[in-house]
């Protein structure tokens, strides 16, 4: 794995939510990690859903997130697959998730997505707001572009 891989992964345990691309419809979805690093992005829906629909049907998609507090920007790109591993439900379950689901975990509309990233596109920005208007401010004063984060182009060596 390389450094900005294990950084994205790093990262993306922060991003509160992002935004699925289901046939050029976009939506927003919290991606969540188990702790096991099983190389997938998990998210709960309900039946019904574009990300449901699309899971069922094992499409791919892209899944793009821009969240400065947790320093990442980008997308992935995958395929969907429903999932019915109990044991990684009940390790990302979360009173959020509880909110959309009157039975809890039992719910009949629950649907459990299993996304794995196959490619894609990071941006990992400065975590600091501080190195970033310094960054800026230097910039500024020698006409140099600022030093604000890292871009790379991944390829997941697990993806299946």
């Amino acid at each position: 794995m390389t450094d900005f891989e294990k950084e994205f992964w790093k990262r993306l345990a922060d991003v509160k939510a992002g935004l699925m691309d289901v046939d050029g419809r976009l939506f927003p979805m919290t991606p969540n990690l188990t702790q096991d690093d099983d190389g997938a992005i998990w998210f709960i829906t309900a039946k019904g859903t574009d990300a449901a629909d699309a899971a069922t049907a094992r499409k791919d998609i892209r899944f793009a997130m821009a969240d400065n507090s947790a320093g990442l920007h980008g997308y992935v790109n995958g395929g969907l697959s429903v999932s019915d591993d109990k044991d990684k439900l009940d390790q990302i379950w979360s009173i959020v998730a509880s909110a959309w689901f009157d039975e809890g975990k039992q719910d009949h509309d629950l649907v459990l997505v299993k996304f794995i990233p196959r490619d894609g596109e990071i941006w990992l920005s400065t975590e600091s707001g501080a190195v970033f208007l310094f960054e800026t401010i230097k910039a500024n004063i020698t006409d140099e572009e600022p030093d604000v984060g890292q871009r790379a182009t991944l390829s997941f060596r697990h993806a299946a």
